[in-house]
């Protein structure tokens, strides 16, 4: 019999994303969990296997007799900016939704964080708690709820990295991350970027291999995890690491710009910098210059489970994001 999978933020890109890949690779029956259908570009609400629970997260008690006939959950709403909702909808309603849950028939929840609350060795760090923003800060609470809750020998908390996701020219019928639609302004400074040196790294992820990822776990029996997380399983997904600096000289070299000598940015003359120019910043931003290198080990890239990474290195995600090697940037639709 077909399993019931229940997707929350079903309209966000990676959502979508997920939605999709299931839809191809499984028989699964999908409950999407979303606010707006009319978000819902990549796959269609008419298909027949799905169904739409139209509603706020906050409001989850109205779903409670479909959430009761669910098999696995992918939890990927999330809110930021007001730190109330982000208090209601990323602490309270995770724990009112995994209420309404059958423990007798749930087999998995994968639930969605962030990397940025884990240190390299995938522990907690204790500086998102002490300077995260709400957002950040919320999720670090979760987390700690889940590790005590009775169902967490059945989590998987998934921490994204930077998402790659949808196109800039709109030629793709998913929305475009945060990420994606950021470069148009990126690569308007590239000009100036280049001559720039600077301390730092990162990993990144495309969401078609957060979604075969999350899509492997949810169509396979589940594994718990380490017994230091109450066997709640935790996975970084990302693809391997970068400095800046070669993340630069990829972005020069696919757009045909030279990349010349450049001015090292010390942590004195960054300092100047900030003051020169009055940037405010929060104390998680003087907090990630500090720490520069928000880099994972290990991590999760689809060829963990014998998949294909959609993009395995930064020009194939500049590809996929619809980026052009020369001219002007596309003038369509950044999300």
């Amino acid at each position: 019999m077909p399993q019931r999978i229940l997707i929350t933020g079903a309209s966000g890109c990676v959502g979508q994303y997920i939605s999709g890949w299931l839809l191809r690779h499984s028989d699964a029956q999908l409950v999407l969990l979303l606010r707006d259908p009319a978000r819902l570009t990549a796959v269609s609400p008419a298909d027949p296997r799905i169904s739409l629970l139209v509603g706020d997260l906050r409001e989850v008690d109205q779903f409670a007799a479909e959430l009761a006939q669910v098999d696995r959950v992918v939890h990927t709403a999330t809110a930021w900016g007001d730190p109330g909702r982000a208090h209601a909808v990323n602490l309270v309603a995770v724990k009112a939704m995994l209420a309404l849950l059958d423990p007798r028939r749930l087999q998995q929840v994968i639930y969605f964080s962030t990397a940025s609350v884990l240190d390299r060795q995938l522990e907690l760090l204790p500086e998102a708690e002490r300077y995260g923003t709400e957002y950040i800060r919320t999720k670090v609470a979760c987390l700690r709820q889940l590790m005590q809750h009775p169902l967490r020998d059945r989590i998987v908390a998934v921490f994204p990295t930077l998402v790659f996701g949808g196109r800039l020219d709109g030629r793709d019928p998913h929305p475009a991350s945060y990420l994606t639609a950021g470069l148009r302004q990126a690569i308007r400074w590239l000009w100036l970027a280049r001559f720039l040196r600077l301390k730092g790294s990162f990993h990144f992820i495309h969401a078609a291999d957060i979604a075969a990822i999350c899509g492997h776990l949810a169509t396979h029996p589940h594994q718990p995890g380490p017994q230091r997380w109450g066997h709640m399983q935790r996975l970084v997904m990302a693809q391997d690491s970068l400095s800046l600096d070669q993340a630069i000289a990829i972005l020069c070299r696919y757009r045909h710009m030279v990349h010349p000598w450049g001015l090292q940015l010390t942590d004195r003359l960054l300092q100047l910098l900030i003051r020169l120019f009055r940037i405010q910043l929060t104390p998680w931003d003087r907090f990630s210059l500090g720490l520069r290198h928000f880099i994972h080990a290990p991590i999760t890239r689809p060829e963990c489970f014998g998949l294909d990474s959609r993009a395995p290195s930064l020009e194939k995600a500049l590809e996929a994001a619809g980026i052009p090697r020369r001219g002007r940037l596309p003038a369509g639709s950044s999300g």
